[in-house]
């Protein structure tokens, strides 16, 4: 029998368990100059004390804020638990923050100390470093040489030269542990903002403790499972899932986007958490490669997956395992059972056919995936339909930032199909009207949350509380959603403004549209994209204005009779425009470029698309325009 796994009451504890309990078990493998490194949980331990050392002697102990800016690696995972063994607040980024958001970051937070991911990253910022008075030092993960700027910095391979752990030094470090308190601040992970200003989450060790405790049991987790990592680590959902493999004992591997197919049939994970852009991805490299195979091999793997769907599809039905929203009469469920029944035996031995051949695809995965964990997004139902046919159990997930994320989840203890499954465990969920007033199964309203997991509030920052918390104390999350009659989620659309692409990555659309507005020919603007691989905007044009501006500039590719609101070289050629505008020098991200757009032929209005004052209705919006939206992005 395996060590029990205790519940620790701070993530230090969850550090030492592990490397109590599993000191010789592989806790991660990781590849750097071509090499393969594989590190041990007595080994993991021995790095997070050593650089846990180093940084006290810089002076960084408990309540110190820690700028983390980097991207997933080994060293990160060290640097997250040396801090937090420390009783420091890490304010971790991905290298891709532009410099003016990570100063607005750093000083807000109060950082008085910087980890950088390499020497090209601290050049980039350099003079933004130079400017931050409250910076005492900063440290460079992976550096070649010594750098001058203002204050000190520091390279880890000079810091950890020394690796001598004496006795009672392990001893002071575990007795220093073990004074951090469920209570104490852990980490504080910025996110959009609806005015586009960033709003710091503030999470503590009792919100990613619950999580430890509460998600496992959804995917019956155990130490002898296999992660494959591929999402950057200073996301709450890869990050969460590293703390429950380090929890769990069992082993994780970092990958990317580059090397997540060869990793995959290399080292054959037993689970995977990923983001609906890398099933997208997965998706369309399969139907790709069958297309230049054979396009006969590509129809029937098409119609083989058809088979396995409608099969899976109709066995649901006779099972009562698709979502209920109203009840049913006696003589309908009868009528929806004897049919599917039906199909089911007509579809038998086909099915059988197609799961062996489309076993073939399963070994692209490495032949032992048991469990895929799909987050930071909806899980589009035509993927969530693939995934299942193809014979890989997907876990549909829902959470947040605020919520250290996890809300609920299809896990393995659910099997309604298209949903999200109930909430996860010591956690009350429910949906409201515009009043408040909790609705009953079946009714759409806004998604309320309210357990451990939750955030204890935004850093210093009373206003977005205020209007965060209900008087019960129930976060209000900004999506909409419907319950099922057996209590679980499905998640309708989102009420409040920030856009979660497939990718994971959060955008406010405020400060874009703001932007496109800029255009004299613009009178309004709305930003789409939820789930989606990237953005489009739908636009309210001045009609004069725009034909004044194509007269202007573009008579040479249209005339005067033609429809310019429809026309694909003028719509191009104004989004090339707006794209010029959301330049990385004013603060905007790659991925907040347009990757189209589309003029609409009237403007919105008050009681329909707009409140009374004048605040667009996105979801609202959304739904008047979801086939003009569909076509948009695809």
């Amino acid at each position: 029998m395996p060590p029990a796994i205790h519940a620790p009451s701070t993530m230090f504890g969850v550090l030492l368990h592990s490397y109590r309990n599993f000191p010789q078990r592989t806790a991660f493998i990781y590849r750097a100059a071509g090499e393969e490194f594989r590190v041990s949980y007595e080994k993991f331990f021995d790095d997070v004390l050593l650089l846990a050392r180093a940084f006290r002697d810089k002076h960084i102990g408990k309540g110190s804020k820690v700028a983390l800016l980097s991207d997933n690696r080994y060293a990160w995972i060290v640097t997250d638990m040396a801090l937090m063994s420390l009783g420091a607040i890490s304010v971790p980024r991905g290298s891709d923050t532009p410099t003016q958001e990570l100063e607005f970051i750093m000083a807000h937070s109060g950082c008085e100390f910087l980890v950088v991911e390499t020497e090209a990253l601290l050049a980039e910022h350099r003079e933004m470093i130079d400017r931050l008075t409250a910076l005492k030092v900063t440290f460079i993960i992976q550096a070649e040489s010594a750098h001058k700027l203002l204050r000190p910095v520091y390279a880890y391979q000079d810091l950890l030269k020394n690796r001598t752990i004496t006795p009672a030094e392990l001893e002071e470090f575990i007795a220093q542990g073990s004074l951090l308190r469920p209570k104490d601040s852990l980490t504080l992970i910025y996110t959009s903002g609806t005015t586009g200003t960033p709003k710091g989450v503030l999470l503590n060790h009792a919100n990613l403790l619950h999580q430890i405790e509460a998600l496992p049991p959804l995917i019956n987790l155990n130490e002898e499972d296999c992660w494959l990592s591929i999402l950057p680590s200073w996301h709450i959902f890869e990050r969460t899932a590293e703390y429950i493999a380090i929890a769990a004992g069992s082993c994780l591997v970092y990958s990317g986007i580059k090397t997540f197919a060869e990793d995959l049939e290399t080292y054959s994970p037993t689970l995977v958490a990923t983001v609906p852009r890398v099933w997208e991805s997965l998706y369309a490299k399969v139907n790709t490669a069958l297309e230049k195979q054979s396009k006969r091999r590509a129809r029937i793997f098409r119609r083989l997956i058809q088979i396995s769907a409608a099969y899976r599809r109709n066995r649901r039905v006779l099972k009562g395992q698709l979502p209920q929203f109203e009840p049913q009469s006696l003589l309908n469920r009868l009528g929806s059972k004897l049919n599917a029944g039906a199909k089911l035996c007509l579809l038998l031995p086909f099915y059988g056919f197609a799961q062996r051949k489309l076993g073939l695809v399963q070994q692209k995965f490495g032949g032992r995936l048991r469990i895929a964990v799909s987050g930071g997004g909806a899980l589009p139902p035509y993927l969530d339909e693939w995934i299942d046919a193809v014979g890989i159990r997907i876990v549909n997930a829902y959470g947040m930032t605020e919520c250290s994320p996890g809300i609920a989840g299809r896990g393995l203890d659910c099997d309604v199909f298209g949903s999200l499954g109930r909430p996860v465990a010591h956690t009350e969920l429910r949906i409201v009207d515009e009043a408040g007033q909790e609705l009953p199964a079946g009714q759409e309203g806004e998604i309320q949350v309210r357990g451990p997991q939750v955030m204890p509030g935004y850093y210093n920052n009373p206003e977005e509380n205020e209007k965060t918390f209900t008087s019960d104390g129930f976060l209000r999350t900004g999506d909409l959603g419907k319950l099922t009659r057996s209590g679980e989620l499905v998640l309708t659309g989102r009420s409040k403004e920030i856009i979660v692409l497939a990718s994971g990555e959060n955008i406010d659309p405020t400060r874009i549209e703001a932007t496109i507005t800029m255009l004299p020919f613009v009178t309004d603007a709305i930003l789409v994209g939820q789930d989606q691989k990237g953005l489009g905007a739908l636009i309210v044009p001045d009609r004069e204005k725009l034909k004044e501006y194509v007269a202007d500039k573009l008579s040479h590719l249209i005339s005067e009779t033609e429809d310019y609101l429809n026309d694909k070289q003028v719509m191009g050629r104004v989004r090339a425009e707006i794209n010029r505008l959301l330049h990385p020098k004013q603060g905007f991200k790659p991925y907040e470029k347009l990757r189209n757009i589309k003029f609409l032929d009237r403007e919105f209005k008050a009681g329909e698309e707009l409140t009374n004052t004048l605040k667009k209705k996105r979801h609202v919006i959304e739904k008047k325009y979801q086939e003009l939206i569909e076509k948009l992005l695809k």
